[in-house]
């Protein structure tokens, strides 16, 4: 019935349409939505040096990604007052290094575009063992820490007064990000990946009543957004991760109508 490219491309969509707001509804609670077009470009920097040494792309990706979350942890912590201050420099390193391996690996330009706007439909098995390992992973850390999660977002010296290992827990998501994204660049590209984090959590967090609500609801609206992003784009022929995107932004539109009419 479906091609298996496509039955493996539907996999990893729906996969890290779970992952990716699990994690993102955290990341924009704590006004920290940025951190994902950071650890994109760090990520492709990675990929660029899996394509030049000859070893799996995505795997080298996935380790600089990793990286450079410790790094951005560690820069948050210096600059306490200017936290965004890492998220700058950490993009800077990564876009320097994609820059400089991308010179010395003229002739691999192309597949590295692939990583950039995404190629969901070149999905192989080990790409699939991978996202589900890191969907594995997030699940199982969010399912255990997820009172622990909530009160850091909101409040974070709250957290550190209760007796809440936050560096330890700023470090977990920070990391857990670093996975999601690095898994994603593939199925949405590197220059999308942080509307795969943010869209559905923005959507959410207009419609839900309580947190809980909003972590569902965004779930539910990133898998939508995927499913029919990839049936619309292998029916007229469109960029798979373009597709999903514009999708989120159009939910997210309506929604916002749909609102304002509402309180109309």
């Amino acid at each position: 019935m479906f091609s298996d490219f496509f039955q493996r491309a539907l996999a990893g969509g729906i996969l890290i349409g779970l992952t990716a707001p699990l994690i993102g509804i955290f990341l924009v609670l704590r006004r920290l939505s940025m951190i994902g077009d950071t650890i994109a470009h760090v990520t492709i920097a990675g990929v660029a040096l899996g394509f030049l040494i000859e070893v799996y792309p995505l795997g080298v990706g996935l380790v600089f990604a990793i990286l450079a979350s410790f790094a951005i942890e560690k820069l948050r912590k210096a600059y306490k007052s200017y936290a965004e201050l890492s998220i700058a420099i950490i993009m800077s390193g990564g876009v320097a290094l994609a820059s400089l391996f991308f010179t010395l690996g003229m002739g691999y330009n192309t597949d590295v575009m692939s990583y950039l706007f995404g190629s969901i439909y070149t999905l192989d098995t080990m790409d699939l063992y991978v996202v589900g390992g890191v969907t594995v992973i997030v699940v199982l850390v969010v399912t255990l820490f997820f009172k622990e999660f909530f009160l850091l977002s909101f409040e974070e010296d709250a957290a550190s007064v209760s007796g809440l290992p936050v560096k330890l827990l700023n470090m977990l998501i920070t990391v857990l990000t670093a996975l999601v994204v690095s898994t994603a660049i593939k199925i949405v590209g590197a220059l999308l990946v942080s509307a795969l984090l943010t869209i559905p959590v923005a959507i959410s967090l207009l419609i839900a009543r309580s947190f809980k609500a909003s972590v569902v609801w965004s779930v539910v609206i990133s898998e939508i957004a995927v499913v029919v992003g990839l049936v619309v784009a292998g029916i007229w022929n469109l960029a798979p991760g373009a597709t999903i995107v514009l999708l989120l932004i159009s939910l997210l539109v309506v929604t916002m109508l749909g609102k304002k009419g509402l309180s109309i």
